[in-house]
């Protein structure tokens, strides 16, 4: 089969740019896609990260220091950007600008300022397509619920729970980063490093909140830096937020839970859907099950468990019996950034696709309401 190939420069050497490149690198793993993403170019301020493309990356022809030589190169179709929050509404609105088709890392802008100038300059250049990265809804369980939502299966909903928690921060020995300090990550902190994960089904389906009461909690106040000396950690690092939805024609409570700090748990995305007709919930803590209740008047209620193997929106080579991982979560996200940019949105392989610029401005006003609702402690509309 002859594919279109996407020639990516990935801007940004670190944790998830090196994830980036190993899912392009696996690529035969998929099947019948018409794609293909190729890593031609990478930008870091590390030379140890770039000596890492150089050593990994065969494809690549360009390791720069300077994102803007990167941009500059013509052979360059488009960019992964994966750089502290600080940065993004620089690098994007130049990735724009350049004409270089964007899938960045959340969540778009350090704050509802810089995402406006994201999502100004996307529009203002509809045909580069513009993407935020998140993966969690590609894992078959989250998959399969979006397909149940597609359907309507749930009648009316009764209420909504999403969340990403996980403990790294719960060593109060563990050095400060730039997740940590309000210069580069902002005010939003956990808010804004996990809240468009937990999101973007939500949105996707037009649940935006109305309102938001939070509650932000600052729990290690001080880790060490590189010298072993106390500095402050100034961002958030808890954030549970009461939301209250209304579409029209429904009206239903959401709980949205953001947690650098849960004991015990390594990275846990989950979603909980309760509604008149069905219900349905899903967790990365199990990855392999899906739980689902279907309401049968004068019928015992009762959940049921499906275990679900290996069932990926874009068909792969691996067995339905195995495990998926988080890996195939970003390669499952990566073909659809492909998917959509070859094809269009309306003749995707599937209809899910990565987030869009109108979503991470809606995540940014709920983001916002929230810090104000936690220095208030009054409910605050989303506006």
């Amino acid at each position: 089969m002859d594919r279109r190939t996407i020639r990516f420069g990935v801007i940004g050497g670190g944790l998830m740019g090196r994830e980036f490149a190993s899912a392009c690198a696996r690529w035969c793993h998929l099947r019948d896609l018409e794609v293909r993403p190729q890593v031609i170019a990478a930008c870091s301020r590390s030379q140890s990260s770039l000596d890492w493309f150089r050593a990994n990356v065969p494809s690549l022809k360009l390791a720069t220091d300077d994102y803007r030589e990167l941009l500059s190169s013509a052979e360059v179709d488009a960019v992964y950007c994966a750089l502290p929050h600080h940065l993004h509404a620089e690098v994007y609105v130049d990735t724009i600008a350049a004409g270089k088709h964007l899938l960045g890392e959340k969540p778009f802008g350090i704050d509802l300022e810089a995402n406006a100038r994201i999502v100004a300059a996307a529009q203002a250049h509809p045909e580069v397509l513009v993407r935020c990265s998140s993966e969690f809804p590609f894992f078959p369980g989250a998959y399969q619920i979006i397909r149940f939502l597609r359907e309507g299966r749930f009648g009316r909903i009764i209420e909504v729970e999403s969340g990403l928690w996980h403990s790294s921060d719960l060593d109060p020995r563990k050095p400060i980063n730039w997740k940590r300090q309000l210069e580069f990550n902002g005010e939003y902190g956990c808010l804004g490093d996990l809240g468009m994960h937990v999101l973007h089904i939500p949105l996707r389906f037009g649940w935006l909140p109305r309102n938001v009461r939070a509650l932000l909690s600052k729990i290690v106040t001080h880790r060490p830096d590189r010298d072993g000396s106390l500095v402050p950690c100034d961002t958030w690092d808890n954030g549970i937020l009461a939301c209250e939805v209304n579409t029209g024609d429904q009206r239903f409570p959401m709980l949205l839970s953001t947690k650098r700090i849960a004991p015990g748990e390594a990275n846990t995305w989950f979603i909980r859907i309760l509604g008149t007709h069905f219900s349905a919930e899903y967790s990365t803590k199990y990855p392999k099950t899906l739980r689902t209740l279907t309401f049968r008047p004068g019928m015992p209620q009762s959940w049921e468990v499906r275990d679900l193997g290996y069932e990926s929106a874009y068909p792969t080579g691996t067995g339905a019996i195995f495990e998926f991982g988080f890996p195939d979560a970003i390669l499952q996200m990566v073909a659809a950034f492909c998917d959509e940019l070859a094809h269009g949105h309306d003749h995707m392989h599937q209809p899910f696709g990565c987030a869009t610029p109108e979503e991470t401005a809606q995540h940014h006003r709920v983001l916002t309401a929230a810090l104000e609702s936690g220095r208030t402690g009054q409910t605050v509309s989303v506006t």
